[in-house]
This record gives C-alpha cells, structure tokens and sequence, in this order.
C-alpha cells in the first residue's frame, strides 16, 4: 500500500468515526432533552424514560432536529415555546457531547 492510499484510509475511518460520534451525540441530545421535558410533563422513572425514547425516535421522521423540536412543543403547549426548547437543546449538545468524549 502506498502512502497516499495509507493516508485515504485513514482520512475515511477518521470520517466514519467522526460521523459515528455525530450520531452518538445527536441521539445522546435528544434523550436529554425528552427527559427535560418529561420532568416539564410531570413524568417520571420509566414514563420518563419512555418518554424520552420517544423524543429520540422522533428525529428520524425528516433531516435536522426541527421535528425534534416540533414534537416536543407540542407535547409541552404553553410549558415552553419552540424557541425556548431549541435553546435547552443547544445547552444538552454540549452535555451530551461531554458525555459521549467521556464514554470514549
């Protein structure tokens, strides 16, 4: 193997990799935020662990986590706006980013 094709490999795994810790964190992000909003909900232990996959399913209704934030607004009415769930939700991707560099 020649040291451009040792390089391509490398640049592709670090990609898969990087793609995989995308995912990871997206998904880690999206059960933080259905747990907040359970809490928001009343729901707690295993309703808010149901909850809370819920949210994470949601995401793979379309690209992007519009229909994340979509879902959980209306779930929660006037307990949070969609504004205010976008914000919690950028605070919990640093969280949930934390957590999964942690993991690794």
């Amino acid at each position: 193997m020649s040291t451009f094709d040792d390089r391509e490999s490398a640049f592709e795994n670090k990609f898969a990799h990087d793609e995989e810790m995308k995912f990871k964190a997206e998904a880690r992000c999206n059960k933080l935020l259905g747990l907040w909003a359970a809490e928001l909900l009343g729901k707690s232990g295993d309703d808010a662990q149901a909850y809370a996959k819920e949210v994470v399913r949601a995401d793979f209704e379309e690209a992007g986590h519009e229909d994340v934030v979509r879902k959980v607004a209306a779930d929660l009415g006037d307990k949070a706006t969609a504004d205010q769930i976008r914000a919690k939700r950028a605070e919990l991707m640093i969280a949930a980013k934390g957590q999964i560099v942690q993991e690794h």
